[in-house]
């Protein structure tokens, strides 16, 4: 399988559950793009704020500005166990955990 090969355009996808700190990691990865003059769009996606349901967040990384969500994910970050299966599931062929 070839690796994706991409400059300034794909998607990271950080899966972690709720509660365990990640929202302020997940704000300065996507700050950190935007420091470097990169526009991003992150989305936050969490079905509740119960602490310890799963929690997503999404950064598209896109040269271009796009600001909507696009299919599949380039980089997946995937740390709950509970989601692990589905989070494998959206990574596009040739990306990377």
């Amino acid at each position: 399988m070839k690796p994706i090969e991409a400059i300034n355009d794909f998607v990271v996808k950080f899966a972690n559950v709720n509660g365990s700190g990640s929202a302020s990691a997940n704000e300065l990865f996507a700050r950190a793009f935007l420091r470097m003059g990169v526009p991003v769009s992150p989305r936050n996606i969490f079905p509740s704020n119960i602490q310890g349901l799963p929690t997503w967040y999404e950064v598209r990384v896109t040269e271009r500005g796009w600001l909507g969500r696009r299919g599949g994910v380039d980089l997946m970050v995937a740390m709950n166990p509970q989601t692990w299966n589905q989070d494998l599931a959206e990574i596009e062929p040739g990306g990377y955990l």
